[in-house]
């Protein structure tokens, strides 16, 4: 979870084993940049020759099914590797600090997988022709983008995508103990990561089938994982989130709402 950093307790194998780890986690970490950074442009329909109306084409029956199981996979991955039973299990195969790259590298590939074998709807919902109009569009889309990283870095980026795990490995020094801190975004939205995620796939100057099926099931799959989340959260932190939740929303800011 984005809002706290979880502390690593593990035998801490030798040099070349952890030369061999701190590789790994840069090698998933490069992977990750790169096929999120394609994700946005195949999403927008931007610079990239492969985009979300892109693709083999299939009736509309076949193409839904499809869709739909790789949205299934996308999430179960997300949710099952990132609760706290599976990664005490999987931690007996996989040493400790490989943990977070080794999730995000399963990420990476069902995000891949998604986007490799979608089948597109690419009939039009709607489509906004005045050039302008496009252009803000196109910016809020981008903004929402630009907030799910800031939301990263706000409270540690490296952390979230395992590379200070396997950097921490290579000095042989131990994690820091869980805390429990919220960020000028947090303050805002207990989740701006996730609220950034559903401003760039809802806002869009076209809006086709297909994009409007990937919406609806991402949005559906972050509705469930806050519960999952919000739950690891309180068995983590207490008293201190629940009251944390009582005073920040979750994904849409409150006029006014204290800061403090």
């Amino acid at each position: 979870m984005a809002e706290m950093v979880e502390a690593r307790h593990a035998h801490r194998p030798g040099g070349v084993a952890r030369g061999l780890i701190t590789a790994y986690g840069l090698v998933v970490y490069a992977t990750f940049v790169v096929v999120f950074l394609y994700a946005i442009g195949w999403v927008e329909g931007l610079v990239v020759p492969y985009t979300i109306n892109d693709g083999p084409a299939a009736p509309v029956a076949v193409a839904v099914v499809v869709d739909v199981a790789l949205l299934m996979v996308f999430a179960m991955q997300h949710s099952v590797m990132a609760r706290p039973w599976f990664k005490e299990r999987w931690t007996r195969i996989v040493p400790q600090p490989m943990e977070r790259s080794t999730y995000v590298l399963f990420a990476t590939a069902a995000l891949a997988l998604l986007m490799w074998q979608w089948r597109p709807l690419p009939e039009q919902i709607w489509d906004v022709e005045t050039n302008w109009v496009r252009v803000v569009i196109y910016a809020v889309s981008l903004g929402g983008w630009a907030l799910v990283f800031a939301a990263t870095f706000a409270i540690d980026h490296f952390d979230l995508f395992g590379l200070r795990q396997v950097l921490r490995n290579q000095s042989g020094k131990s994690a820091p103990p869980s805390i429990f801190r919220t960020p000028m975004l947090y303050r805002m939205v207990r989740h701006p990561l996730y609220a950034g995620f559903v401003i760039a796939f809802w806002v869009a100057p076209t809006m086709t089938w297909g994009r409007l099926l990937f919406a609806v099931g991402t949005t559906g799959f972050i509705l469930v994982a806050v519960r999952f989340e919000e739950h690891d959260l309180i068995d983590t932190f207490g008293d201190d989130y629940r009251t944390y939740r009582t005073r920040v929303p979750m994904l849409v800011p409150r006029c006014g709402a204290r800061r403090g």
